[in-house]
């Protein structure tokens, strides 16, 4: 691999290496990509709200529906990218499904950065 320099030097030489470190990190397209897909996902508010629900409680299509006030149709058309994408799962009990969030680091980690982005509390 030839040697990487920028086109303006800052008189920083020690930073060299560090730069092509991070040059090789941004020359990897995958996982940009799949983070830019998940900020995607959560790009319609109506999504993020109800991701935002489902990570402090668990609940069926009809109460989602009702907390929403959204149709049921549109509240599982939301359900189904979001458990797709592995952020919230579902279990069937009878003749009802219940989603929550997926108990993972990235679901948490999505949760805390939207509460500290909308400078909102979980309820207690």
């Amino acid at each position: 691999m030839p040697k990487f320099t920028l086109p303006h030097n800052h008189g920083e030489s020690d930073k060299e290496s560090y730069l092509k470190d991070i040059k090789e990190q941004l020359e990897k397209q995958e996982p940009f990509q799949a983070a830019a897909d998940r900020f995607k996902l959560l790009d319609d508010s109506s999504r993020l709200r109800l991701f935002w629900l489902l990570c402090h409680c668990e609940e069926c299509v009809i109460n989602l529906s009702a907390l929403m006030e959204m149709t049921s149709p549109a509240i599982s058309h939301h359900l189904r990218q979001l458990k797709t994408s592995g952020l919230i799962t579902s279990r069937r009990k009878g003749k009802e499904v219940y989603y929550k969030a997926a108990d993972t680091e990235e679901s948490r980690l999505l949760h805390k950065t939207i509460e500290k982005i909308m400078d909102i509390s979980c309820p207690k």
